[in-house]
């Protein structure tokens, strides 16, 4: 078992995490609350964030022990140890399991790739048979906010709408095109691709796809809806 590494991707989505607690920083309470973290990886994005704000404590789960392992260096070097921690376990198990409330905000760049099963290259990055279920998955946890990746190739209709349905708004979204790495071209990954796109239930280019990472809220303090403005957003990858 390895660890997923991908710098464009990473960047993206620390930076626009950052900006998303950023922006909403009062109607989040994630200075009084902390958020907690679904998939850490090696840390290294949302490490950047905590860095860049000295307010926010993070509390991460990952499946992964190599993954955990070097979260956990990586935090240590960066000498925010008392901000960030990572713990090894399934989040939908444990992120409620320590005493005190429960806080309102989840961050994930949870896992998308389709696939018929989990035997492709990096069984981790596995989303479901449409890509989405980690993003379902956590859409119907109930936490009032989730801030979380959401990729053009994975059925991001059915997400928004079932989000719609769970009582949710995107109050916000940055998107980034990013090009096929080794694990979408996979072929049995390029055939589901492919298959969901020409279903009309996911967007991608010859070579690229969008993602989008959005903030999902049913908190009435935070105002706007920009969910038809995130799939039109998604759909310039065609």
């Amino acid at each position: 078992m390895s660890c997923f590494a991908s710098a464009d991707e990473s960047a993206h989505y620390g930076f626009s995490v950052c900006m998303l607690l950023e922006q909403y920083r009062s109607q989040l309470r994630w200075e009084e609350e902390g958020v907690v973290e679904l998939g850490t990886g090696d840390a290294t994005a949302i490490g950047d964030v905590v860095a860049a704000l000295p307010g926010l404590r993070v509390r991460g789960f990952d499946i992964s022990a190599p993954s955990v392992e070097a979260a956990r260096a990586n935090i240590a070097w960066r000498g925010i140890a008392d901000r960030y921690t990572v713990e090894l376990g399934d989040f939908f198990d444990r992120a409620d399991s320590a005493a005190g409330p429960r806080v309102s905000t989840v961050i994930s760049n949870p896992p998308y790739i389709p696939a018929p099963d989990r035997d492709i290259l990096m069984p981790e990055l596995w989303g479901g048979v449409d890509g989405n279920d980690l993003v379902l998955q956590l859409l119907k946890a109930g936490y009032d906010n989730l801030i979380t990746a959401v990729a053009s190739y994975s059925d991001p209709e059915a997400t928004v709408r079932t989000a719609e349905d769970l009582g949710y708004r995107v109050a916000n979204f940055l998107a980034m095109g990013l090009d096929f790495g080794p694990y979408s071209t996979e072929p049995k990954v390029r055939r589901r691709i492919r298959r969901l796109c020409a279903e009309g239930r996911g967007w991608a280019g010859e070579d690229s796809y969008m993602v989008a990472v959005a903030l999902f809220t049913r908190n009435t303090d935070v105002p706007g809806d920009r969910a038809d403005q995130l799939l039109r957003a998604l759909q310039l990858s065609v």
